[in-house]
């Protein structure tokens, strides 16, 4: 009977703790989706925003298509990205552009001034506070995931259930320098 005892008190023992191990990491990883789910949303929520202050600012320059172009084609790669990874280096590239036509904006007076491509931007601030905090949000999830994998022992339950450490959103090099415009050749934009 003793040996019974002793048998299942040694099994609880093992088999509780990696219970507990599994699901906890179970926990995480579905806080990691659900912030990443809330980050793709903000991010969805400007690029539904963007052609709005396209159509507003076109037709006042027309000569500014390379940025329309280059904003048509990072909403393409948004919509067309199936991973964290390619979702993030899409919002990059609309980051890039936007930040130029802003910029574009902020530079021809008759558009600073429209009503309409001012509610634009307003919304399209508000919008990019919220990514942000999504972002900051999304990344200290990941960070809590990432190292509760890596902790032992859950780094051998994680190991054995296939918990894999998630990518963390980062900005794209030189992403922190303002973009430039030579307004002398209204073509040339920098970043």
């Amino acid at each position: 009977m003793v040996p019974a005892i002793a048998a299942g008190a040694v099994a609880v023992l093992v088999i509780l703790p990696l219970i507990v191990s599994y699901n906890g990491m179970v926990n995480k990883q579905a806080s990691v989706d659900q912030s990443f789910a809330d980050l793709d949303a903000q991010l969805q929520r400007r690029n539904d925003l963007i052609p709005n202050l396209v159509a507003a600012v076109r037709g006042a320059l027309n000569q500014e298509q390379a940025v329309f172009g280059e904003l048509a084609q990072a909403r393409a790669a948004y919509s067309g990205a199936s991973t964290p990874s390619q979702k993030f280096d899409a919002s990059n590239q609309i980051e890039s552009g936007l930040s130029r036509l802003l910029v574009i904006v902020e530079n021809y007076p008759d558009l600073h001034s429209s009503a309409n491509i001012q509610d634009l931007q307003t919304q399209l601030e508000g919008t990019e506070n919220r990514i942000a905090q999504a972002r900051r949000d999304y990344n200290g999830v990941v960070t809590s995931y990432n190292a509760s994998i890596r902790r032992f022992p859950r780094s051998v339950v994680a190991g054995l259930f296939g918990f894999d450490a998630k990518p963390l959103f980062q900005a794209t090099p030189g992403a922190s320098a303002p973009p430039t415009v030579d307004l002398g050749n209204t073509t040339t934009i920098a970043r």
